[in-house]
C-alpha cells in the first residue's frame, strides 16, 4: 500500500478545506462601545488594548445618556480580520460593556473629527494660508498679526490634507479630537 499523495490546499477531490481561512491584510477598523460610566472601566478597555499589543489610532469617550449613567468609546484601531473580531469578542467580555458595534462591517457610517491648527507666517504664505481655509471650509478661531488658528471638521481624511497643505506655510501646532462615528440609518 503506498502512501497518500495530498497536495496543500484543497482540491476538488479533497474533503477538507486544507487552505488558511485567514486573512494577513491589514484593516482599519472603527468600533463603538457602549459602557456603564463609572471610574477604572475606560482603563479596563484600554488595558484589553495594551496588554496584547493591539494600538490605537483614535480614542474619543463621552457620557451619552446622563440617567442611565453609559459613556460611548469609539476606537478606531488596525488589525488583520482575526484580531479586529479577537478584540471585539474580548471587550464583550468586559463586565460593564453593553454592547460593541464594529461600524466599519455593519454598513454604512458617519465619521467626523475637529481639529484645531494653528499656522504662523507674513504676506504671501499668510493669504495663502486663508485661502485654503476657505477651499477646505475651515473657520479662523483666533488671529494675531502673526498667526492664525483654524478650526476644522471633517473626515479624518480631509483633516490630514489640510494639515499637509498647511505645513509648508507655517504649521506650527494642531489639536485633535479622535474620531467620532455613527450608523447611518435607523440601527443602533
Amino acid at each position: 500500500m503506498s502512501a497518500l499523495q495530498i497536495k496543500k490546499g484543497s482540491t476538488k477531490h479533497s474533503a477538507y478545506n486544507l487552505r488558511p481561512t485567514f486573512s494577513d491584510v491589514i484593516e482599519t477598523h472603527t468600533l463603538a462601545v457602549l459602557v456603564d460610566n463609572e471610574a477604572g472601566v475606560l482603563a479596563r478597555v484600554i488595558g484589553l488594548f495594551s496588554g496584547r499589543g493591539y494600538n490605537i489610532e483614535s480614542l474619543t469617550v463621552a457620557e451619552v445618556d446622563h440617567t442611565g449613567h453609559l459613556s460611548r468609546i469609539t476606537i478606531v484601531t488596525r488589525g488583520t480580520p482575526q484580531v479586529i473580531e479577537q478584540i471585539k469578542a474580548q471587550l464583550g467580555r468586559i463586565v460593564p460593556v453593553h454592547r460593541v458595534h464594529d461600524l466599519t462591517v455593519e454598513g454604512p457610517s458617519v465619521e467626523r473629527e475637529l481639529a484645531l491648527l494653528k499656522v504662523t507666517g507674513a504676506g504671501d504664505k499668510r493669504v495663502e494660508a486663508l485661502r485654503l481655509a476657505d477651499i477646505f471650509r475651515a473657520n479662523v478661531v483666533d488671529s494675531t498679526l502673526d498667526s492664525f488658528v483654524f478650526e476644522i471638521t471633517g473626515a479624518p481624511e480631509k483633516i490630514d490634507a489640510f494639515a499637509d497643505l498647511m505645513r509648508p506655510l507655517g504649521l506650527l501646532e494642531m489639536a485633535r479630537t479622535g474620531v467620532a462615528a455613527l450608523s447611518r440609518g435607523a440601527t443602533t
